[in-house]
């Protein structure tokens, strides 16, 4: 057998390896959108549901579409996002970063204005791209079994919902993990570029560059690759020039948070946490509400600050530094209203945080049927939530 015929042969069993490493990541991505989007239409129609919060600031026309089997998936922040994709930014609307509207503009116009899909498709996909790359990233570092945990400890996380809403959480993911790919495979230039793109999704895409810096500092080119990793800052520049052209203020994002009572503390994120604590006799009418999305905040934060401490010592200071990051930011701006605002959701995209929860349960069956049966239950609660228009964050 020639050399020729050697490789012809061997070049198909290593499609099929990689086509297998790829099976089951894929599979609990199509079960688990499934489920969840049937379960919030179940949920719509089958309870009573809040059709019309605040008519006009939240429930509005913008956000309804083909009917209610996608619809369902445009909720709160959702009509920010269309409104954005389709006539651009206002003095309103500067808190949410253009990338993700973006795209949903482009593929909105392709669908003939059903930006409310185009929104659907663009997470969807984005969201297919993560969980693949998050398990290559997890087989290689705790093999098949470590890696198929990961994904799915991702799919089934109380606030996964959002990877398939009018949101930008899955779209984000899929660039910080992008980002982490190609920075380890020693690709500064493009990590750079896709850092700059996540940072044009979500501000806390910032926590990429201290974190992929660590990486560049190890790189045998250290200077070429730092060089690779400085081209995020014209990429993330788009925004401020976009905002300086349709709303004549470059900086309009810096105080945008205002209007969800947010402000840079002092104390840095330990006065987050520290109002976070001491938040219990909130200084409005929605007490027990109030009280509640607190309580939701800590307990996401008491979980999530252990296995950040894991992530940094079982994968390395670059995941353990991007998730404390990750977490630093939003708790360096707590809301006086809700102090841990929307940190569950913010958890979905720190990935370290599921490589961390999968090694913790290698070997330890027990541990991870508690930890399944746990998650599914508060996702089916919020994935209720969400259906009825009740706030979810």
């Amino acid at each position: 057998m020639t050399v020729g015929q050697r490789q012809r042969n061997t070049e198909p069993r290593a499609d099929l390896r990689i086509e297998h490493a790829r099976a089951p990541a894929v599979g609990i991505y199509l079960w688990s959108r499934a489920v969840i989007w049937l379960g919030a239409i179940f949920a719509f129609y089958w309870f009573e549901p809040n059709r019309n919060p605040r008519a006009g600031t939240w429930d509005s026309p913008l956000i309804h579409d083909l009917g209610s089997f996608t619809d369902v998936w445009a909720r709160w922040d959702s009509v920010f996002f269309v409104r954005i994709a389709e006539h651009g930014y206002d003095s309103t609307s500067a808190a949410f970063y253009p990338l993700y509207p973006a795209l949903v503009a482009g593929l909105g116009r392709v669908f003939f204005g059903h930006y409310v899909l185009a929104g659907i498709v663009v997470s969807l996909a984005a969201a297919a791209g993560a969980f693949l790359l998050l398990h290559r990233l997890a087989e290689e570092r705790l093999g098949a079994d470590g890696a198929q945990r990961t994904v799915l400890y991702l799919a089934i996380f109380p606030t996964a919902l959002f990877l398939q809403g009018v949101y930008g959480e899955s779209l984000y993911l899929l660039l910080v993990l992008a980002a982490f790919v190609l920075a380890e495979r020693g690709r500064f230039g493009a990590a750079g570029i896709v850092s700059g793109l996540a940072i044009l999704t979500r501000a806390t895409g910032i926590a990429l560059l201290p974190a992929l810096a660590l990486l560049a500092w190890r790189a045998r080119g250290r200077r070429r690759a730092f060089g690779g990793l400085a081209l995020a800052l014209p990429v993330a520049a788009v925004f401020p020039l976009l905002l300086w052209q349709q709303v004549g203020h470059p900086w309009a994002f810096w105080n945008a948070q205002d209007e969800w009572h947010r402000h840079l503390s002092r104390a840095g994120p330990l006065g987050g946490i520290w109002l976070a604590l001491t938040h219990w006799t909130p200084p409005h009418a929605e007490f027990q509400h109030a009280v509640a999305v607190n309580a939701e905040g800590l307990v996401a934060l008491a979980a999530f600050l252990p296995l950040t401490v894991v992530a940094w010592r079982r994968f390395g200071a670059p995941y353990g530094l991007f998730a404390a990051l990750s977490l630093a930011l939003p708790l360096s701006y707590p809301s006086s209203r809700w102090p841990l605002l929307s940190l569950p959701r913010f958890g979905v995209v720190i990935f370290p945080l599921f490589l961390a929860l999968a090694a913790i349960t290698t070997g330890r069956p027990r541990a991870h049927t508690a930890i399944v049966a746990c998650s599914s239950l508060l996702l089916g609660v919020a994935v209720v939530q969400w259906a009825l228009w009740q706030w979810v964050a």
